[in-house]
């Protein structure tokens, strides 16, 4: 009897094709489907069970009730309302999640804080997340004649403003946040649906490039440039407030509070080295969550890249230790910054390699594997007193030689077995 004749192989040429096509479709917004158990599918799970259909509403009832502790007090549940959250344990809605470009966003993150009422007073828990713990890695791709449009002279910020451009997506959302940003036209809430909108919605490459642009500590025209990315005169509080007082103002918004969750579980430091909690991509997925809400984060000054919260912990009385430690999961956080110099020290390799004149498109990809494998550069804490006097910008300059960059289009299963690679055009 004939063997059936084995499935034909598709050509290398082909594959390459195919490629890009395969790797775009991470760019579309997540559906409800997609999710591993969306909070939507939970609840419409629930709402079939007159039991469980009832416990929900008993704890909606608590969560319209539910009023966010002052930073001196202690923050508590009603026993009966504990009592009703513990009956669904076992059902579908006590792990569900969201995603932060899923449709109906909002409406998630209301069922999954109305099921969590301890959460939502801020007993946080380091390693719990409203939102879905994925990350989709998206390529790097450019058509080479576009960067070749750029001056060599320009520093990289206004380079990366300059790619947005030629993005139709980046280039409409960041013109609709700078209209609403602006001196003139400046309406506070208005600017920070759109920096968020912008944020959510913008590839991923592009928006990074804006946020995360290395410049030189010398460059400060370049690093003006970066810290004005989220219109700080507009979407900053003209004076600091308390950062407790931040904090309760995020807490009851339960779109700030999820944001400020996710940042709690995937920037939290293991150790002092940087290593994170989860990968660094997700630690920075979860920073730039928080542009656009109340405990929007930013550059602290025009020649350094140290991140700080527009607070003060001045006035915090008895619990000036609890806003200290808060204002330097910030500034003070080894996570977040190794995370953001590993990604300033990628999007300077964008611009440093010889980009050669054979092909007219290409394509990277940042590959990490497990925490990172180079010295971490310190990001100390800025001069809280003395905004002038902020420390020198990445202390230890080019640690990163083992490149972690692989050009796909060239070598499409470099980073399979290879993941530190050094890249070659």
């Amino acid at each position: 009897m004939a063997r059936p004749p084995s499935p034909r192989q598709l050509p290398p040429a082909l594959l390459l094709l195919l490629l890009p096509l395969l790797l775009r479709a991470g760019y579309y917004l997540p559906t409800e489907g997609r999710l591993m158990n969306s909070c939507l599918q939970a609840r419409r799970k629930c709402q079939a069970n007159p039991t469980c259909n009832a416990t929900y509403h008993y704890l909606s009832s608590c969560a319209s009730s539910r009023s966010i502790p002052s930073p001196a007090e202690e923050p508590s549940v009603p026993k009966d309302c504990m009592e009703a959250a513990q009956q669904l344990r076992n059902s579908s809605l006590m792990s569900c999640t969201c995603h932060r470009r899923m449709k109906n966003q909002a409406t998630c993150l209301d069922i999954y804080w109305t099921v969590h009422p301890a959460r939502s007073l801020g007993d946080y828990e380091l390693d719990v997340s409203p939102y879905e713990d994925t990350v989709t890695r998206k390529p790097w791709k450019m058509n080479l004649s576009k960067l070749r449009m750029l001056k060599p002279d320009w520093d990289r910020c206004l380079k990366f403003a300059i790619l947005c451009t030629f993005n139709e997506k980046c280039d409409r959302l960041r013109k609709a946040y700078g209209e609403a940003c602006s001196g003139s036209r400046c309406q506070r809430h208005n600017c920070q649906g759109q920096l968020r909108a912008f944020f959510e919605k913008a590839p991923e490459p592009q928006a990074q490039g804006l946020l995360f642009c290395p410049c030189a500590p010398t460059d400060q025209g370049c690093g003006q440039r970066r810290r004005n990315t989220i219109a700080p005169s507009c979407v900053l509080p003209s004076e600091a407030t308390n950062c407790l007082e931040l904090r309760q103002q995020c807490l009851s918004q339960p779109l700030c509070r999820s944001r400020l969750a996710d940042f709690q579980t995937h920037c939290h430091p293991m150790d002092v080295l940087g290593t994170c909690a989860t990968e660094h991509s997700r630690c920075l997925q979860a920073y730039m969550g928080l542009i656009g809400t109340a405990m929007t984060p930013n550059f602290v000054s025009n020649v350094s890249a140290s991140i700080a919260l527009s607070c003060t912990c001045r006035g915090s009385g008895n619990l000036q230790e609890e806003c200290e430690q808060l204002e330097e999961s910030f500034s003070r956080n080894p996570c977040l910054a190794e995370a953001i110099a590993a990604k300033m020290r990628f999007h300077s390799q964008l611009f440093s390699q010889d980009q050669g004149g054979a092909d007219s498109a290409f394509s990277v990809m940042e590959h990490q594997v497990g925490p990172p494998l180079y010295p971490s550069p310190t990001l100390t804490r800025p001069a809280r007193e003395n905004p002038d006097k902020v420390d020198k910008e990445l202390k230890g300059g080019d640690l990163l030689r083992s490149q972690i960059l692989y050009r796909l289009l060239m070598d499409p299963w470099a980073g399979r077995d290879r993941p530190w690679l050094r890249l070659r055009w």
